[in-house]
This record gives C-alpha cells, structure tokens and sequence, in this order.
C-alpha cells in the first residue's frame, strides 16, 4: 500500500485546457499539494473523497494584474474611509481575522474574497523598489493566495542612464540585480519616461514615444526597445509588463500601436489595454471612441504580443496608478481627494477616488471597449481577465464579466441601458462571439499562467500545484462563478459552500535571474551617492517572504 496521503476528486466535469480537456467527466488525484497520477495499484484507496458529480472543475483562478499591496494601495485604504464604513466589514471568527471592504479591502479580506471567487494566485502589478519591504509585509498578511509582484523601472534613474549611455549589458545587469534584491517577478514599465517629465515640472508629460527625457537624453520608445529585450536576455518567465503612455486619453491608440511595434519582436505584453484604445483627440469627448479593432488585429497578426484588458464596471471605485501625472488629471476630473507621490528616483503614484456611470457616454464606451477586446482578439490565450483592480472596478466584479463574455443576450441588455452613441462609436453591439466554459478557463486560468511562465500553474495535469475550484452549472453565468462549490488550494480544501475553511497564508513567487555580477560595484556607488538608504540595506532578505518559490528560466 502506498505511504501518500491521497485526496481524489471524483466524476468532475473537467475543463483543463492547458492539457485540452474540454468539459470531460473524470477523476483527479492529489498528494502532497500537487496534482499526481492515478496510483498504479488498483488496491490504493484515497483517504479522502470529494464528489464532484454534476460539478465543473478548472484550475484556480490567476489574476495576473491587480493593485492589492505595498505603499499606494495602504494609502488608498486610509483615502476611502467612507468606504470602510458603509460596506459591511468581515467579522472575526475562529478562522477569520475582521476586515474592511470597500474598492480597496484590508489585506486579511483580499486574501478571504480571492479565495472566494476560486482565485488561488494574485500579482500586484506595480511595486516601487523600495516599496518592496513593504509589499512583502502585506503579502504575509494576504491569506489564501499564491502571490508576486511587478518591479516598477519605466522612470527609474539608473535605466534611463544605461539606456542613455549605450549600455545595454549594465542595464541588463541592474535589471537582473534589481529583481533579485525586491523579490520581484518581473520589470513593469507605466508611463516610461512620462512619470519623470511630470515630476521634474517640465512639460507636464511626454508628447509622443520619441519624446527626449531630459537630462538623461533618451525617449519612451528607447526605454521599452532597451527593458524588452533586456528581459528577454535574463530569460524572464513573464515578458515586460508595459502600461503605455497617455493612458485615457482620447487618440492614444497610436501610442498603444507604436509601444507594440517598439517592442520589435521581444515579448512584450500590454497592461489594462482598454485604457490605451481611445479614438478621438484633445481631450474632446465630442470625438471619443473605441480603437480596438485595429489594436486587436495588431495582436492577432503578432504572437509577441499579449494582453490584459482592464475592463471597466459601473459604480464606485478608486484610481490607482504609478503614472503620477495620470493620477492629476483625473484628480482635475472628478475633484475631491487626491494623494501623489514621489518614490526618489525610482517612481510616482497617484490616487484619487472615482465612479463610472452608466448614463456617461465616456464612461459606458470604456465600458464597450473593454469588452470588444475579448470579443476581438481572435487566440483566448493572448487576452487575459482583468479589471485592473481597483481601476477599472473591484476583482469582485469578475463573475458579472463571464456573464458578459457568455451570454451575448444579456451583454446587450445591458448595452441598450448606455447613451445611444456607444453603438455608434463601438462595434460591441455588431459582436455576436460567446465565450465557452473553456474559453473562460483559459483567460482567468491557463492563459494567465502561461503569460506568466507558471508551469505550475493553470492546469490540472501531474506535477501542478493542487489549486482547484469546483462549481456549480447554472444558467445564470454569474450566479454560477460568483459562489464556487469548494476551493482547494495545495491539496487542502479552504472554502467550502461559501464558508472559509482554511485560511492558509500562500507562498511568494518570485525571480532570481543570472546576471553580470561585476556591474554592482558601478551600481552601489550611484547608490550611496544618491539613495536615502544605504545600499546594504537595500534588499529584500529572505525573512520577509513567506513559503518563497523561485520561479525559474526554464519555465519559458
């Protein structure tokens, strides 16, 4: 008899695309956290059975772009107080610790809602370095999911200096090293050049990607062409993670297409794309319209390139972006409270309450775009779920978006509620695309884990990790994904009929990849001359992670 400790999940309709299975009726096994084989010995019994007969069974949820840690998101917490009080918060029990809603819930609560949903991994897509201490902090406060994060370099000093020197190795190398000291997954470029600009009170931004960054004598499309291919050299698992420039502003889907074209073959992959799909010019919402086909016909035609939507929803939220100047101008918007701030010479942010209503034809077009770019990019693998929490709209909303995608009847019911022009200046309404289940399993699962190089991730075949979600059919879409049968994460059943079970704190993911390690002399003296801190108290050691995995090159 076998020594495993055995848990099979039984006559399951399985969708598990990364393997093709495609709504098949059959057994899974599991064994120290990971999916394995069926024992070879009939004799083996599980020692414990979950019947999933009538169920649908997919791999954990992804979400590989959302804002749910480290300094901006803290401080977005303290902004919306209003928010704490009037949603009703999460009491203490036996295995929850109290918590607030809101568009941007307490940490405790994040890890509790995610798991809710059936979402076992979550990346927070914009942490400034020296944020890192902070990010990681949160993370071992966030329950129930696998976590990482993005490493903010579009602005940072040191880049700009080796790409405006020539010097691809060094940046190569201060790219490879400055994942390694943050704990970090990958380099995210937002606003790249354009942040620095604002904070130096020239222009207010760049005008275009060939705009000169002084004094560092470079421009936004040489920062993307030099951090694309430097990651591509270092053998990331996920590619550079871009929020381009001019984000929300009518006509920018010609910086959009040029950021696309700029990558030049590296893997590149575009962030809350609905943001960066505008037609129309000079701020005029007299000439606002959507841009997504000839953005999705871009990506359809070039296997470099992906994308995450950042789909809009109609209600309260709360705008926050490492794009400081972006974080102005919707400050100048919607008036209130407004937060900005200067990470040294590394970043911005900026935060500022917001509402999309439906009634707003700017607002309900966002809403449209959005869902054109999953009914318009031909391959699910190369779109992924996002609503760019909280951006776009809370995580929280992801189930009303599967009804969306599912159910074209009830996407246009709700399009006859917007301003009459949205059918005019989108297409949403001549789309008559459904997704499947299995569509829906690639871009909330599979397709994020394999943007993301997880090998681990997003499947459901021998070796994954055991983060499976179990749910039960309905006709409703939303009703069906909203509230999951049971939620299993490394092998051990956290929610179960809504109730959490198991509120286990997952493991960080992160890189550390092989670089020039003769650049860091050239590195600590920029930094003693210029840092706050001391370049020995820089990094990140391994205290601060929880249950850490390394996720490595050759998951490419």
């Amino acid at each position: 008899m076998s020594s495993l400790d055995y848990t099979r999940i039984t006559g399951g309709t399985v969708y598990d695309p990364a393997n093709g299975i495609d709504g098949q009726v059959q057994d899974l096994w599991i064994a120290d956290g990971r999916i394995v084989a069926a024992p070879a010995d009939p004799a083996v019994r599980p020692n414990r059975e979950i019947d999933a007969h009538g169920l649908v069974v997919m791999p954990g949820g992804i979400d590989m772009h959302c804002h749910i840690a480290g300094p901006k998101v803290n401080v977005a917490r303290k902004m919306r107080p209003e928010e704490h009080v009037l949603a009703e918060p999460v009491r203490r029990t036996g295995k929850l610790r109290s918590g607030t809603l809101g568009s941007v819930p307490s940490t405790f609560t994040t890890g509790y809602k995610y798991a809710g949903l059936g979402y076992t991994t979550a990346f927070d897509a914009a942490i400034p370095p020296l944020g890192a201490r902070h990010a990681h902090e949160e993370f071992d406060d966030t329950p129930c999911v696998d976590k990482g994060f993005y490493v903010l370099m579009g602005n940072n000093h040191y880049v700009m200096r080796a790409i405006g020197d020539q010097e691809p190795a060094r940046l190569k190398a201060f790219i490879g090293w400055l994942l390694s000291a943050t704990k970090g997954f990958a380099p995210k470029l937002v606003n790249p050049g354009g942040v620095e600009v604002w904070k130096s009170r020239a222009a207010g931004d760049v005008e275009n990607l060939d705009s000169i960054v002084e004094p560092f004598g470079v421009s936004p499309r040489q920062i993307i062409t030099g951090v694309a291919q430097a990651a591509n050299e270092l053998r990331l698992p996920h590619a550079v993670h871009i929020h381009c420039n001019h984000l929300g502003m009518p006509g920018n889907w010609t910086t959009t297409l040029e950021t696309m074209q700029a990558l030049e073959g590296h893997r590149g992959h575009i962030t809350h794309a609905q943001f960066h799909s505008y037609g129309g010019g000079d701020a005029d919402e007299n000439t606002f319209n959507s841009k997504v086909q000839p953005l999705a016909d871009y990506v359809n035609a070039h296997n470099n390139v992906t994308v995450d939507v950042g789909q809009v929803l109609f209600g309260s939220t709360t705008s926050m972006t490492g794009d400081g100047p972006l974080g102005y101008f919707l400050h100048n918007v919607y008036g209130g409270k407004w937060f900005s701030g200067d990470t040294e010479m590394e970043a911005g942010c900026g935060i500022t309450p917001i509402k999309y209503k439906r009634k707003s034809l700017v607002h309900a077009l966002q809403w449209a775009i959005g869902l054109e770019w999953y009914l318009l990019v031909n391959d699910p693998w190369r779109v992924a779920m996002s609503t760019d929490h909280p951006n776009g709209g809370s995580f929280l909303a992801y189930p009303q978006i599967i009804r969306l995608l599912m159910d074209r009847t009830y996407r246009q019911d709700v399009l006859k509620q917007c301003p009459a022009m949205v059918r005019e200046r989108s297409i949403l309404g001549d789309l008559t695309r459904e997704y499947t289940l299995y569509e829906i399993a690639i871009i909330t699962r599979a397709g994020p884990a394999r943007m993301l190089g997880l090998r681990n991730k997003g499947h459901l075949g021998p070796g994954a990790d055991a983060d499976i979600t179990i749910y039960t059919p309905d006709a409703n879409q939303e009703v069906m994904f909203a509230l999951p049968r049971i939620v299993i994460k490394a092998g051990r059943v956290i929610v179960e009929h809504g109730e959490l079970r198991d509120p286990l704190v997952g493991k960080t993911l992160h890189v550390e990849p092989d670089y020039d390690r003769d650049v860091e002399p050239d590195i600590r003296r920029w930094f003693e001359a210029h840092y706050s801190i001391r370049w020995r108290n820089y990094p990140v050691d391994d205290s601060y992670l929880h249950a850490a995995e390394v996720v490595k090159p050759d998951s490419l």
